[in-house]
């Protein structure tokens, strides 16, 4: 169980538990409701108090974030991780192509939520931040608490979570960098396609590099759709290389090629700056060695 503490300033002195817990501290109002059903959930200098109760300069304030009982928990399994940075807040990591971040409908336990399990324990409650297709390598985020999940789900797309991801398309770009502003929505199966009727959706790309047909491309998404950037990059006619579903297969890769390579997110708790990098896998640096 996550203990979040806080030095009561003169500022701060005089307001209600609850208003320091919920717009200081940002604990979301279904937290602050558990930690008031549980005894000495709620702590002013190690005393257990109500949340109407005044706080005074001085006074260090307690909450115990517990997890919901419905949370969803995941069977452990004996998959090694590729850890990027941990502390006891998150678990970022290196996640392969051809892993699925769930398990499917057939209840097999060889996804990355099973092996995040088996590492940090069964009874851990596992909070993605963001997910990543199967095909897709790279950086993702696992939260350890409903605080930290709730906290960086509200950053995303802000200036306080920034994704970069690597990708190499097909074709040579007229334009070398720019927006795709096109909004997208669900179509058949699990396609997504462009529509005037979808969700608003923003991608920024630069090429980076470009020979034999193929370029490298930073892109940023702005906004997070599902399939955003391959669908995006379809679009504008440079499809993912070896994306089947947008594009075309191809024996050249055996997956769309797209891969999460950047992250800078401020530290809920710490309000540190991490930046996370994750080189280019070998499937996808085959092409441009250099990078």
């Amino acid at each position: 169980m996550r203990i979040l503490s806080i030095q009561i300033t003169s500022e701060m002195s005089g307001r209600s538990v609850r208003e320091i817990l919920r717009a200081r501290m940002k604990v979301s109002a279904g937290a602050v409701s558990r930690a008031k059903r549980r005894e000495g959930g709620i702590r002013i200098n190690g005393d257990p108090v109500f949340t109407n109760v005044s706080v005074k300069e001085g006074d260090t304030l307690t909450i115990e974030i517990a997890e919901r009982e419905n949370a969803a928990r995941f069977s452990p399994a004996d998959i090694p991780l590729d850890i990027l940075f941990e502390d006891e807040d998150l678990l970022i990591l290196n996640k392969p192509a051809g892993m699925a971040v769930y398990a499917g409908t057939s209840g097999q336990g060889g996804a990355l939520a099973n092996a995040a399990a088996g590492y940090l324990g069964e009874n851990a409650v596992i909070h993605f931040v963001s997910r990543l297709d199967r095909g897709t390598s790279g950086i993702i985020v696992i939260a350890k608490n409903a605080y930290i999940h709730e906290a960086l789900r509200k950053q995303q797309h802000t200036g306080d979570f920034h994704r970069e991801y690597l990708a190499i398309a097909t074709g040579v770009f007229t334009e070398k960098s720019g927006m795709i502003d096109l909004p997208i929505e669900r179509g058949e199966g699990i396609r997504r396609i462009i529509s005037e009727n979808g969700k608003a959706a923003l991608t920024k790309y630069e090429v980076l590099n470009e020979r034999d047909g193929i370029s490298l491309v930073r892109l940023l998404p702005l906004t997070g759709r599902t399939h955003q950037l391959r669908v995006h990059l379809s679009s504008v006619g440079h499809p993912l290389l070896g994306d089947w579903l947008y594009g075309e297969e191809t024996p050249k890769i055996a997956r769309p090629a797209l891969h999460s390579a950047r992250l800078t997110l401020r530290h809920p708790v710490t309000g540190e700056q991490l930046r996370i990098e994750c080189p280019l896998p070998e499937d996808m640096k085959q092409f441009f060695p250099e990078e």
